[in-house]
């Protein structure tokens, strides 16, 4: 059945919500509540399709996997809305690709570049996807030692070719780890950090379930 005007314009005033969200950090919580009241006040735009979120991390020494996992405990408060999941980058297939709705990559920078394995993941799945998830959102999370930029740019070059829609600019999370000791040892990502990456999550699959994306 065709939306009603009604239903597009709720769509799209949802949409300018989440925007807000995810380019302004100080709207946060109220632009959360406000895509809930823009959705369900006036009857609800939530699909009856069941949506999938994959959460695709690499982590060595612990940081980008709990940036992982709290982004993902963000997007089950969704409940059953949105299916969850969180796969390590060396289990990720094609064909968990091209069942997603949706993606965030999570990974550590190293040397100035994304980790290898998270870049074995593109490698071994690119050309099984390439034209085949356009314009499907993602987001990327990334736990770097000082910069993290370099990280986020291969990600965002990938994400690029495959015609990802970016919701939102990396989330960088930098540990000042400049010794060796600092780097090898197993990381603790600060709770503050840990719910920007939740919130993150909950967007996304908000996202998802309203129809946003």
């Amino acid at each position: 059945m065709a939306a009603s005007a009604t239903d597009e314009r709720e769509r799209m005033a949802g949409s300018k919500v989440l925007r807000t969200y995810v380019t302004d950090k100080s709207q946060r919580q109220v632009s959360t509540k406000a895509v809930v009241d823009t959705a369900w006040q006036k009857g609800g735009l939530c699909s009856s399709v069941m949506k999938t979120l994959l959460i695709v991390y690499h982590s060595t020494t612990g940081g980008a996997r709990q940036m992982a996992h709290a982004a993902a405990a963000g997007a089950k408060t969704e409940g059953a809305a949105v299916q969850t999941r969180l796969l390590y980058a060396t289990d990720a297939a094609p064909e968990d690709v091209l069942s997603a709705d949706a993606f965030i990559f999570a990974a550590p920078e190293n040397l100035a570049s994304m980790s290898g394995l998270m870049k074995d993941f593109f490698d071994r799945n690119y050309y099984a996807a390439l034209d085949r998830i356009n314009g499907r959102p993602y987001a990327a999370l990334i736990c770097a030692g000082s910069d993290g930029s370099n990280a986020a740019r291969q990600i965002e070059r990938i994400a690029t070719g495959w015609r990802l829609k970016a919701i939102a600019d990396p989330l960088i999370v930098c540990i000042h780890a400049q010794t060796a000791e600092e780097i090898l040892r197993p990381k603790q990502i600060a709770p503050e950090d840990l719910r920007r990456c939740e919130e993150l999550g909950a967007v996304m699959a908000e996202g998802l379930s309203l129809g946003v994306f």
